[in-house]
């Protein structure tokens, strides 16, 4: 019981990176492991460093 709460706390829709809620970021999370909103996986993507 305690192992399905701490996973769906796992999807929630705040960016590791600007803390911003956004749905984008639970769909990340499945889809690359990161949980980073959109406009954060796009700069990381241009500005790598």
């Amino acid at each position: 019981m305690t192992e399905t709460k701490k996973n769906k706390d796992d999807l929630d829709n705040f960016c590791e990176e600007c803390n911003s809620e956004d749905p984008s970021v639970s769909q990340n999370f499945i889809m690359y492991g990161y949980k980073i909103c959109v406009s954060c996986k796009v700069s990381k993507t241009i500005f790598p460093v």
